[in-house]
């Protein structure tokens, strides 16, 4: 059990367990009064979403049938669950409703290059094949609104890779953070939000670059600040 300030969260029947990606996202992705969370997992950043945008009406689609169950549990345990959902089954077989969404967000499987897990539900969590890029960009795509975002966190060497992609499908990265583990290392993950050129607009890309820890402890002040509403 894993309990933040205002919900707590039980992923223990969840292939794709609670891990710092996904507070990561959940604390620094746009929002708005609609939003899609997939491959919600244990639900855990639908429930930051649902958290952090109180209007919101929030969506977790789940390909597990197992993790499914569990985020189901894990929203109507919480404050929010008059404003949550679940939708079990694969985003290449997902019906989007009449009104698009503001916000997509996804901690996507991102194993593209590594041997499978031997466990199949752990390598359908884990790995591309489950979720190919293409298929999130599509969907993402004509299921955002026209001012929408999607907001994925991705490994850093992965990032020019997901960034062309994107760009197939006429999503143009519009921020970018990159994110160190300690002050001496390189980056090792990327927070990316991608917006629709459907009008021929020229976006320009906000980017920074932070730090989680200054001594592979003590949480840096950009992180403590970003998580500070949801860490006991």
């Amino acid at each position: 059990m894993f309990k933040f300030k205002h919900f707590t969260i039980d992923d223990s029947h969840c292939a794709h367990k609670v891990g710092t990606d996904g507070v990561l996202l959940g604390a620094w992705a746009a929002g708005g009064n609609r939003v899609l969370d997939i491959g919600t997992g244990s639900g855990l950043i639908a429930l930051m979403m649902a958290q952090r945008f109180a209007e919101a009406q929030v969506e977790g689609l789940e390909m597990d049938d197992a993790s499914a169950r569990q985020a189901a549990e894990n929203f109507a345990c919480s404050p929010y669950a008059a404003r949550m959902v679940v939708r079990h089954g694969r985003l290449q077989d997902f019906v989007c409703p009449a009104e698009h969404y503001d916000a997509i967000v996804c901690n996507p499987p991102f194993f593209v290059r590594s041997l499978r897990n031997p466990d199949e539900r752990k390598a359908h969590a884990r790995h591309e094949d489950s979720l190919p890029f293409e298929v999130l960009f599509e969907s993402a795509s004509r299921w955002l609104r026209s001012e929408g975002e999607l907001s994925v966190i991705v490994p850093r060497e992965i990032l020019e890779d997901i960034v062309h992609k994107a760009k197939t499908f006429n999503l143009l990265p519009t921020r970018l953070t990159l994110v160190k583990t300690t002050p001496h290392k390189q980056p090792k993950r990327a927070l990316v939000a991608f917006r629709k050129d459907d009008e021929g607009r020229d976006f320009s890309t906000e980017k920074n670059e932070q730090i989680l820890t200054l001594d592979g402890q003590k949480r840096s002040e950009w992180y403590a600040e970003l998580t500070r509403d949801f860490y006991l």
